[in-house]
C-alpha cells in the first residue's frame, strides 16, 4: 500500500512586479493556510515518509512549513526542477522514482498540472485544486513504478 499526497503550494504574493514567477514568495494568507493545513495533517497522524517539492519559492516555503509542523527533517526535502512548469507525465516519472521503502510521498507543486494529475489518478472530482489544497490517494501497490498503470 502506498499513499500519495498532492499539495498545491499556498497562496503567493503578486505585489512585486520585479520578481520572476519562480521567485514569488507566499503572502500572509499563504503562510496562515500552510500552517493550518499541515497542523490538520499532524492532528490526523498523516505524516509523509518522503517530501518532494518544486524549486519555486512559494512551493518550497510551503513544503518547509509542512515539514516543520509535521516534524519532518527539512534537510530531507528533495527539490525537483521537473515539478516546475512541466507535464503530468513528468510528475508521474518523479513519483515512480520514489524508493519503494517509502510508503508515503508528499509532492508540493503547481496547477494546472497538479489538478490534471489528481483527476487522472482518481475519478475526476475537481476543476481546480485550491491553493494549499491537499489530495490524498491510497494505492494498492507495492512499487511506486506501478503508479504509471494504477
Amino acid at each position: 500500500m502506498k499513499t500519495l499526497f498532492l499539495v498545491r503550494h499556498a497562496k503567493s504574493e503578486w505585489a512585486n512586479e520585479n520578481l520572476t514567477d519562480i521567485d514569488r514568495p507566499l503572502n500572509a494568507r499563504g503562510y496562515r493556510d500552510a500552517h493550518f493545513m499541515s497542523e490538520q495533517l499532524k492532528k490526523n497522524k498523516l505524516v509523509p515518509e518522503r517530501i518532494i517539492s518544486s524549486p519555486a519559492i512559494r512551493a518550497t516555503i510551503t513544503a518547509l512549513i509542512f515539514a516543520r509542523n509535521l516534524d519532518y527533517d527539512s534537510e530531507n526535502i528533495h527539490l525537483k526542477k521537473m515539478l516546475y512548469e512541466t507535464t503530468e507525465k513528468e510528475y508521474l516519472k518523479i513519483i515512480s522514482e520514489t524508493e519503494n521503502s517509502k510508503r508515503s510521498l508528499m509532492l508540493f507543486a503547481h496547477n494546472p498540472t497538479l489538478t490534471v494529475l489528481a483527476n487522472s489518478l482518481t475519478k475526476p472530482f475537481t476543476e481546480n485544486i485550491p491553493t494549499c489544497g491537499i489530495v490524498g490517494i491510497q494505492f494498492k501497490i507495492n512499487d511506486w513504478k506501478e503508479i504509471m498503470t494504477a
